[in-house]
């Protein structure tokens, strides 16, 4: 009897050790939820516009209207779909003075005629705002860094690209937003429209442009401008 007792009693300790353990044990930590995947894409582009008042009177509206033009192209859209992943990513941004950056069109994939012509109507109907401030090429130029951080596309080249008939006279030096640019693996390139300073193609060659495959486009005017800038974007998506 004493036997069969003390049996039962050592079969309710061992049974109990792993509810007491367990009961004993901190709780498990919840795990972070995984992050989304990254879409993949051929290319980020960053689309940037002058916007200070050192240009002239309604350029601001003439480069919109000029970057609609150009994503209808039909060289345009086959260069967007004849990348190994299908599409590209891309964003349009207006710039001033330093810190003054703002969002026109956030990401958005491209991978067609269709997403272009979409993207073409969008940049048309986008709240642009006026001309105002001063010309802040290096504020711009990494604030438009930072863009990528949030961009949700996974790519193997990231482009700046910038739009001005200007030159940098306020914020920080555009070499050191250059620097900061190569630095990151990020190209920026521009397309200047020779309008009112016939020697900015030197100065961009000089002062605003970096990285791999970093090139100066340029505009004699306006009637010139968006054959330059189909150009332009061809030679950054293939």
């Amino acid at each position: 009897m004493r036997r069969r007792r003390f049996a039962g009693w050592l079969a309710g300790v061992l049974l109990a050790r792993p509810l007491l353990a367990a009961a004993q044990s901190p709780a498990p930590e919840p795990q972070p939820p995984a992050a989304p995947a990254l879409e993949p894409v051929d290319l980020e582009l960053v689309l940037l516009v002058d916007a200070s008042a050192s240009i002239t009177t309604g350029a601001l509206d003439f480069q919109l209207r000029g970057h609609a033009a150009a994503f209808r192209d039909e060289k345009v859209k086959a260069a967007i779909a004849a990348g190994p992943r299908g599409g590209i990513a891309v964003t349009l941004a207006r710039f001033d003075g330093p810190r003054s950056l703002k969002v026109l069109l956030p990401w958005r994939r491209l991978a067609g005629a269709a997403d272009a012509d979409s993207f073409a109507e969008a940049v048309l109907a986008a709240p642009a705002g006026q001309e105002a401030g001063s010309t802040a090429i290096g504020s711009a130029v990494l604030d438009a860094l930072e863009l990528f951080k949030a961009s949700g596309f996974d790519s193997p080249r990231q482009t700046i690209d910038i739009v001005s008939n200007g030159f940098s006279n306020a914020g920080i030096d555009p070499t050191l937003a250059r620097d900061a640019a190569e630095a990151a693996h990020v190209t920026v390139n521009a397309l200047v429209i020779l309008d009112e300073y016939d020697w900015l193609e030197g100065y961009y060659r000089q002062q605003v442009i970096g990285g791999i495959g970093a090139f100066v486009r340029t505009a004699e005017g306006r009637d010139s401008f968006i054959q330059a800038l189909i150009a332009k974007l061809i030679d950054e998506i293939v």
